[in-house]
């Protein structure tokens, strides 16, 4: 992505929800979502704008769930 781009995720059922942006060394970037959200899809936008090229991961977490996904900064 350069420099924004959309995270889009479901959420099953309602539920504390944390959706967060590390670096490579595992220093949290950005937090775009803690709190508590309804059930249904979601759509953040996360702004890269001021950060260095390069791979950065999201963590989505909520009780039941944890996931991690790659993406790559290009600019």
């Amino acid at each position: 992505f350069n420099p924004v781009t959309k995270i889009k995720f479901s959420v099953p059922q309602q539920g504390n929800v944390k959706l967060s942006v590390y670096d490579v060394s595992g220093k949290t970037v950005a937090v775009l979502v803690n709190g508590a959200l309804n059930a249904g899809n979601y759509e953040y936008e996360f702004q890269g704008t001021g950060l260095s090229s390069g791979v950065y991961f999201y963590r989505l977490e909520s009780s039941e769930f944890s996931q991690t996904r790659r993406m790559v900064l290009i600019k």
